[in-house]
């Protein structure tokens, strides 16, 4: 059996989503906890410590053997977007670091083609793929819930769970 936190970062709203996965044949999955973080500081540090403070209180929760993150992208029209998720990205790690839990990251387009079969597919695409996958009553919502439980997934079918 193992543990894994996904996250989905954002400054404002961070979505997460913990699953056990057993190891066993067959493999199952159960959803343990999803939800957000959400940061309500106008103060970019108050930001961080806030999302610091919420993704640590998780992990002291759930123990993961895990955190599955997405990596930064950002449109070319628009490198702040980059540089804003860096430092979320960068306190969720910290508090993974802490924890002395290992991180691993995966592009948004290769959690949607895993999980859709297409690389491109868009927010509702998703919710109701993780609907359909964890076979929950409805749609998680908002949608970075669906795409933290999307990047957990992503890395129980594509690793080994060592």
């Amino acid at each position: 059996m193992s543990i894994i936190l996904g996250v989905d970062p954002g400054l404002n709203i961070t979505g997460y989503g913990v699953i056990e996965v057993t190891t066993g044949m067959p493999r199952r999955v159960r959803l343990l906890e999803a939800g957000i973080v959400r940061s309500k500081s106008k103060e970019l540090s108050k930001k961080i410590e806030e999302i610091f403070d919420g993704v640590t209180d998780v992990i002291g929760t759930f123990s993961p053997k895990v955190l599955a993150l997405e990596e930064v992208y950002s449109h070319y029209k628009r490198p702040m977007t980059a540089v804003l998720m860096g430092h979320a990205r960068g306190c969720i790690c910290l508090a993974a670091a802490k924890s002395d839990i290992r991180v691993v990251s995966y592009a948004a387009t290769k959690v949607k083609k895993l999980l859709t079969g297409n690389g491109r597919a868009g927010k509702e695409q998703i919710q109701r793929a993780i609907r359909l996958e964890l076979n929950l009553d409805r749609e998680p919502d908002p949608p970075d819930v669906a795409d933290a439980l999307a990047i957990a997934l992503c890395h129980a079918y594509r690793s080994s769970l060592d």
